[in-house]
């Protein structure tokens, strides 16, 4: 028999381990009692001071045992505090204490109304969701912001505009085709409306309608429109499967031309043929920094994507077997493809293109381009989205290769109340199972990637670390327990370990529960100090 096998556990979780035991033994400043949660949920102006606590700042430093003291919305001192009078104190030893989570590509948008307490959000530690992704925004942008500052959530909100939505604005109906110059010079004047509201930049999502049908020109021209206001371009690039290389080939292009940051949303090898190849991709990232493109990225930890299932199908050739039997073969197999909504016959929901083909007495393939087929003829008589699907596309090792890369940040590409896991469980899946249990990366340099990293590739100058002068935007969690929990079988499963969120200096989330504060704010867009 072969001999039990012990977990090896990350040295940056021993150490993490160790200094919290060590900390239990530090000698304390006599304190009050802590704060209860009734206290903390609304508290009265004044000061907080969290004490003890094992503090990533997140720059990517490792932990050291400090005090932290906000006043407010602002963190104004960190090391070791004496406490002052009138100060609240919160003993947080054994736990550690980071800035927010920013979720660089999030599809929160309208869901922020329907669900003001962001619980798939805060329970995670998110305190900063990034909208407007894949082409698609909120329009006008002006009218989004203000509705939102009458009526906050719990988290704060920046968005991009949506190359896709001021497409739909000019073409109309008539946009599976190229624009005219005319044309896109409507957009520029649309977009520069939307840059002045506050939009980060530009996004894309050349995968889908209408960006799908648009060249190369048309999205440089936009871009530069955006890089003049000192803004970003994020972008679901033209290809994650057959034309990927193609695709980063064009991102890179994009950045060039247009003299403007770019980023990957959601970065994947989502095809067969390219699994394995995740130091290619990134040496040719790395190539393209060298050269002078200030080119990121951003990705969630999942093999499993979700989206609609003409995406599957980018000449939107719905009716062509070889197609559909390439993507089967290569993309995500039969047994891949699970429904998470279906119009055309609701039963369907929950089952794979594998179950329905059995159902039906037909082969894959067939059962497929039937689906899509059912799904665009509904679609066509009622308008708006009439199906939904999670595909199993990705390899393990390219994942976790991916997660290594300096200019990788994380995402959830979720929902407040989607069908997959991901809305839930992004952040706490990384730090329990990527960094704790398989060791990936270490803790520090995770936490970089949610917080201070990806407040750089947004602009954000006063989120993504703790440190005089930033917003007290926090998370208090335990290393040894923070796991996330959903599944597609119960995508709203929420996490474990998340001990306290503050968003603004306000408490939003502890005891496992929304405190049903809403402290959120707008992020506009302002020009970073550092840029011309």
């Amino acid at each position: 028999m072969r001999g039990v096998r012990l977990p090896v556990v990350p040295k940056s979780f021993l150490l993490i381990a160790l200094l919290a035991a060590a900390a239990l033994f530090l000698p304390r400043i006599a304190t009050s009692q802590p704060a209860s949660a009734s206290e903390t949920a609304t508290p009265p102006p004044g000061s907080i001071l969290i004490t003890g606590a094992l503090v990533l700042d997140g720059t990517g430093a490792p932990a050291r045992a400090a005090d932290v003291l906000f006043t407010g919305d602002t963190i104004t001192r960190v090391g070791a505090l004496d406490p002052l009078s009138g100060e609240r104190r919160l003993d947080a030893r054994g736990l550690v204490l980071t800035p927010g989570f920013i979720d660089t590509h999030s599809h929160a948008d309208d869901e922020l109304f329907d669900h003001p307490d962001a619980l798939a959000a805060v329970s995670q530690g998110i305190t900063t969701v990034v909208v407007g992704q894949d082409g698609g925004s909120p329009y006008p942008l002006a009218d989004f912001f203000a509705r939102f500052d009458r009526a906050p959530a719990a988290i704060n909100v920046a968005s991009y505009a949506g190359h896709g939505t001021l497409r739909k604005k000019v073409l109309g109906s008539d946009f599976r085709r190229p624009a005219t110059r005319r044309e896109t010079g409507r957009m520029e004047t649309l977009l520069e409306t939307e840059m002045a509201a506050g939009a980060l930049g530009l996004a894309t999502g050349l995968e889908y309608d209408p960006g799908i049908y648009s060249t190369p020109d048309e999205v440089v021209a936009l871009a530069k429109i955006a890089g003049a206001h000192d803004g970003r371009y994020i972008s679901h690039v033209r290809s994650e499967d057959r034309y990927f290389w193609q695709a980063i080939d064009e991102i890179i292009a994009i950045g060039r031309r247009a003299r403007i940051p770019v980023q990957i949303s959601h970065t994947k090898l989502a095809m067969k043929r390219h699994w394995g190849q995740a130091d290619k991709l990134m040496s040719r990232l790395d190539a393209a920094r060298a050269e002078g493109v200030e080119i990121t990225g951003d990705m969630y930890p999942y093999l499993y994507w979700q989206s609609d299932l003409t995406v599957l199908f980018p000449k939107r050739d719905f009716a062509d077997r070889a197609e559909a039997e390439l993507v089967l073969a290569e993309i995500t197999p039969p047994d891949g493809l699970l429904l998470t909504r279906f119009d055309p016959d609701p039963s369907y929901v929950g089952r794979t293109v594998a179950d329905i083909a059995r159902l039906r007495g037909a082969d894959p393939a067939t059962t497929l381009m039937a689906l899509i087929h059912e799904s665009v003829t509904l679609q066509r008589q009622k308008g708006g989205d009439t199906d939904s699907v999670i595909g199993t596309s990705m390899s393990e090792p390219d994942v976790e290769r991916l997660m290594t890369w300096p200019h990788m940040n994380f995402c959830t590409d979720g929902s407040l109340d989607g069908s997959h896991p991901r809305g839930f469980g992004s952040y706490p899946r990384i730090l329990g199972r990527y960094v704790r249990e398989r060791g990936v990366l270490p803790l520090d340099q995770a936490v970089h990637k949610m917080t201070g990293l990806a407040a750089a590739h947004m602009g954000f100058v006063d989120r993504g670390r703790i440190a005089p002068g930033q917003r007290a935007d926090l998370v208090l969690f335990d290393p040894a327990k923070v796991i996330d929990r959903a599944t597609p079988q119960d995508p709203h499963a929420p996490s474990a370990g998340i001990q306290r969120v503050w968003v603004n200096g306000v408490v939003v989330f502890e005891d496992g529960r929304a405190t049903g504060a809403r402290p959120g704010r707008a992020l506009r867009r302002v020009r970073s100090p550092s840029r011309p």
